[in-house]
């Protein structure tokens, strides 16, 4: 049987070498400034996004890929005969989901399941990585759906934004919109839940947000488990290089990468956001 093709969407920010080594498929998402659209990891690079954003005088947009997109992707892969496991960010932060099972209906001969991460960033780049790795293991469609299932259910991302302006500008605050008139006295943590953000805590600084990232951390896991972790971060190296030296002493870690939030989710949190994705095993 053809190994199974696994596909996601540019939200993932998955290392390069992680995406060359198992095959994966991504689809760009668009960040677009004027009229200006640049697809994802394509047309524009990270660097080239945050200082277009610090000059930019109104905040730039983001759209999902067209069912065109996901039809040259996923017609590419049946015609070779694999059967499609499609993994992408949240619905409740974009329509790439609806738009991917749009395609689908419109290739009633190939064998495509899509999955809701009901998360973005690398919370859903290591689902889309335990999926690869069963896949790659020879593992049936059925068996590698369950296993990227099970990664969603025990996923956290918790993280930490300097303003709520872009989140509150781009539509995507959640059930943080309840701080906004309070957002110059706390630094929020917030999370997703069941695919929307939320507010999980607030604490008064940055300094002490990030202190509860690590004990929300604990809180969340038996202790000495085995932990699979990425820090994601908005244009904050150095901040996410400090956390990832704190996760390494204090958590088991049976992986741990850095990842920098590219243009379309870096246009929602804004520069200097900075969090940490996990599972436990």
């Amino acid at each position: 049987m053809a190994k199974v093709k696994i596909i996601t969407d540019s939200t993932a920010y998955l290392p390069p070498d992680l995406i060359a080594r198992y095959g994966i498929r991504v689809i760009p998402l668009k960040v677009v400034f004027g009229a200006e659209a640049y697809a994802e990891g394509v047309d524009i690079s990270n660097e080239e996004f945050y200082g277009k954003l610090a000059a930019a005088s109104t905040l730039p947009t983001t759209s999902q890929p067209s069912v065109g997109d996901f039809l040259e992707v996923y017609g590419e892969a049946s015609r070779e005969g694999k059967p499609i496991l499609s993994i992408h960010i949240s619905s409740k932060l974009s329509a790439t989901i609806s738009t991917a099972l749009t395609a689908k209906s419109e290739l009633p001969q190939a064998q495509i399941e899509v999955v809701d991460s009901l998360s973005t960033a690398m919370a859903l780049g290591m689902v889309v990585l335990a999926a690869a790795r069963a896949a790659d293991e020879g593992q049936s469609l059925s068996q590698i759906r369950a296993t990227a299932e099970k990664v969603i259910q025990s996923m956290n991302l918790f993280f930490i934004v300097d303003t709520l302006e872009y989140l509150h500008k781009g539509g995507r605050i959640g059930g943080a919109a309840a701080l906004m008139g309070t957002v110059l006295r706390i630094k929020p943590v917030l999370y997703l839940k069941e695919g929307q953000i939320e507010v999980l805590t607030k604490v008064r600084t940055k300094r002490k947000a990030l202190k509860r990232l690590l004990e929300l951390m604990g809180e969340r896991m038996t202790e000495g488990a085995s932990v699979h972790v990425t820090i994601i971060h908005a244009h904050a190296v150095e901040e996410a290089s400090a956390l990832e030296k704190e996760v390494r002493a204090h958590f088991n870690c049976a992986e741990i990468y850095i990842s920098e939030l590219g243009p379309v989710i870096g246009a929602h949190v804004g520069p200097r956001a900075i969090g940490v994705a996990f599972y436990a095993d």
